[in-house]
């Protein structure tokens, strides 16, 4: 009787340790993915119509210190595919490439790749097609894994990005459109010496450019913490000579970004740059102040609540300092200009991948930028509000 027991203690033992039950199906292993599985597709086409509610007179037919939304009525903003790997354990091997057709690849161009450093009206000129990314990384195995990228590639600056679909809003802050670049030519290094810490660093060509201007290259780099859950902390920044022909007067900007989604259904974010260049070349060739320092910046803030997993609502709040108005364009040189915005985007996902925005925006100025008008092409306004509508399609 003693054995018996024994041998029922042993077993129940056994169960309790972890043993499948009898007629119990044991739990399947996870599969490794495959090369192809760990490929990341994304594809798009979007278009939008632009309605400026100011515009009475003749000859106004732009959106005056807008990005992608510059002119009024229909637009065929992009068309754009993308595949991208990153390395992996089994696959320490990565890669992107994201190509891109429509006006809004026009505004994209590196200097050097679809546009020449002498074409004065790269939105006009240039072709409707763009290399956006063409790049290629490799983990090394080395504490968490450092990886190496080099090619073309988008910043690390800012909050918004390229792809409409990633963005809260359609339309561009003046973070977006005067403070950062767009894209670089280079190589960066990225490594992880704790879980909630990411460091990138690496030298770029510069500011948009293929074909540097210049015989020093930019560096550029980012600090990346998440300490807290549902709190991202980044800071970025670039700095290294812009101007032709010469390697000093270095061009500078930092760039720190807050994120918050802990509130079910809530994004929170700011943005704040602050940026300068030494000697910058339309003060020096204005001669209207000594110094001839440059510098910019600015804020702006989100929020955007999801009311179902259709409906979204997204706010977005934005100030911008100019203080040698070399930055817009907009103004003479050594000329403050102060700009601040208002941006309310309603968004319906209206089926599968198709999504529909509806947004208002109100900008305003210290100084008169707005409703240019022929004859003279002469700013009559300070301020301008639009309304666009705006269809997208994610293939994937």
């Amino acid at each position: 009787m003693t054995r018996w027991l024994g041998v029922i203690l042993l077993a129940v033992s056994f169960v309790a340790a972890g043993a499948p039950a009898y007629g119990q199906a044991k739990p399947e292993e996870t599969k490794p993915k495959t090369l192809w599985e760990e490929n990341i597709l994304f594809a798009y086409i979007e278009n939008s119509t632009v309605w400026n509610m100011g515009r009475s007179g003749r000859g106004h037919t732009n959106n005056e210190l807008r990005f992608y939304d510059n002119e009024d009525g229909h637009t065929f903003n992009i068309a754009e595919f993308s595949i991208k790997k990153d390395p992996s354990e089994r696959y320490p091997f990565g890669y992107g490439l994201v190509l891109t057709a429509g006006i809004d690849s026009q505004k994209n161009h590196a200097i050097g790749i679809f546009r020449d450093d002498d074409d004065a009206f790269p939105f006009r000129n240039t072709a409707k097609v763009d290399l956006q990314e063409a790049y290629a990384s490799y983990q090394i195995p080395i504490g968490s894994g450092l990886t190496v990228k080099a090619g073309k590639f988008v910043t690390l600056l800012g909050y918004e990005v390229i792809e409409s679909p990633n963005n809260l809003n359609f339309s561009r802050s003046f973070l977006y459109s005067f403070s950062i670049p767009l894209t670089h030519v280079g190589g960066l290094l990225s490594y992880s010496p704790l879980p909630w810490l990411s460091i990138t660093a690496g030298p770029v060509v510069g500011w948009d450019v293929a074909d540097d201007n210049n015989s020093r290259m930019s560096v550029m780099g980012q600090f990346a913490v998440t300490a807290v859950k549902d709190l991202a902390l980044t800071f970025n920044w670039i700095t290294g000579p812009e101007q032709f022909n010469e390697d000093g007067h270095p061009r500078t900007v930092l760039d720190f970004i807050v994120a918050y989604t802990g509130l079910k259904n809530l994004t929170l974010a700011l943005n704040v740059d602050y940026g300068w260049e030494y000697n910058e070349a339309s003060l020096v060739a204005s001669g209207t102040r000594s110094g001839n320092t440059a510098s910019w910046w600015g804020w702006a803030g989100y929020a955007a609540y999801d009311w179902t997993e259709k409906l979204r609502t997204a706010v977005r709040l934005e100030y911008f300092k100019d203080t040698e108005g070399v930055r817009t364009l907009a103004v003479s040189p050594g000329t403050k200009l102060d700009l601040y915005g208002v941006t309310a985007t309603l968004q319906y996902k209206i089926w599968k991948g198709l999504v529909g925005r509806l947004e208002y925006r109100h900008d305003s100025a210290n100084e008169k930028v707005f409703a240019i008008r022929a004859p003279g092409y002469v700013a009559t306004g300070k301020s301008q509000d639009t309304l666009t509508l705006a269809l997208y399609y994610s293939f994937f």
